[in-house]
């Protein structure tokens, strides 16, 4: 099961309901589009800043690199590294763009894939409450520490020494 984050397009004119069509739900996880074909990707998804970020610190690196001597293959695997954080954190850059231009984030949805995603959060969205996100089992509450619990040299809690 993926993990999709929602979000709502800023409102077209004031007081507009929002149009569920131009919702976007962005799937959390490794994004390999994003490693393969770094620039070609944020085109696609419209991440200008991104991109110009990107570019201007694959060129910092490369002549960084340059300048200290690294040779060809190891300016290749530097640049490799760099495209591989790029699809670890595809799903943040989408994020991050998206809520710099206005995008409401309105919830968290599981989901097999996208279509089966959006049936569950719109089915949720329309009976006027959100999907819960997923909850993940707490952890154990710590265990207090018996007398026959102490190893060691260490005296037994409550004895003076």
């Amino acid at each position: 099961m993926a993990i999709f984050t929602v979000h709502q397009p800023p409102p077209r004119a004031a007081g507009a309901s929002p149009d569920p069509v131009r919702f976007v739900f962005v799937r959390d996880g490794f994004y390999v589009w994003a490693f393969l074909l770094t620039w070609l990707w944020m085109l696609w998804h419209r991440l200008w800043l991104v991109l110009l970020i990107y570019l201007v610190a694959m060129a910092g690196i490369e002549y960084g690199l340059h300048y200290l001597n690294v040779g060809p293959g190891g300016i290749a695997v530097a640049l490799l590294l760099v495209s591989f954080l790029i699809g670890l954190e595809g799903s943040t850059l989408r994020r991050f763009t998206l809520a710099r231009r206005g995008w409401r984030h309105v919830g968290v949805v599981e989901g097999g894939n996208l279509e089966a995603a959006e049936r569950r959060f719109f089915d949720a969205w329309t009976r006027g409450r959100p999907p819960e996100p997923p909850r993940a089992v707490p952890p154990p509450l710590p265990r207090t520490p018996q007398p026959s619990d102490i190893v060691g040299l260490f005296p037994e809690p409550g004895v003076p020494s």
